[in-house]
């Protein structure tokens, strides 16, 4: 029952593995436009008032970059056993004694008869119960699973009224 629940953990984490290595590719895989900052300055001096908006984007940004898969680990297993194990025994014993006497008129003869029966019984009544309880805790991703992401800005300079 060890063996198989130590198996079966070790099948089960490596299934969950292989699901957030999938997870993790496909997050690095998947890019978008990031807009990290808008600028806007409103010249009200000016006639009419005019609007200077500059949008600061990173094209190909990979998504895992803001978010970080999650992976698990199995942090604690137990198996509970009980059993409930009952034994009997019985014993019988049977006597039979019979008796004979033959006779006339000389010699008598007697002759007894005993028969006798043992049994012995013996019985296992056997009955078990498992309790099989796991604990899966979520972790952070090895350190070496997630590409290092640098984001560096440029901010433009603030104009001047």
């Amino acid at each position: 029952m060890v063996s198989d629940l130590a198996m079966g953990i070790a099948k089960a984490q490596e299934a969950l593995d292989k699901n957030s290595l999938k997870t993790t590719l496909a997050l690095a895989d998947e890019t978008f436009t990031y807009v990290p900052k808008v600028i806007g300055t409103i010249n009200e001096t000016a006639t009419p008032a005019t609007a200077d908006i500059k949008v600061i984007k990173i094209e190909d940004m990979p998504l895992i970059a803001f978010i970080k898969p999650t992976w698990y680990q199995f942090s604690e297993t137990k198996i509970e056993v009980s059993m409930d194990i009952k034994t009997s025994f019985t014993t019988s014993t049977k006597v039979g004694v019979s008796v004979e006497a033959k006779g006339g008129w000389g010699p008598v003869s007697v002759s007894i008869k005993a028969d006798v029966e043992h049994n012995r019984k013996f019985g296992k009544d056997v009955q078990g119960t498992s309790k099989l309880s796991v604990t899966l805790v979520p972790v952070p991703p090895p350190p070496s699973m997630l590409p290092e992401v640098e984001i560096n800005r440029i901010e433009a300079p603030t104009p001047t009224p």
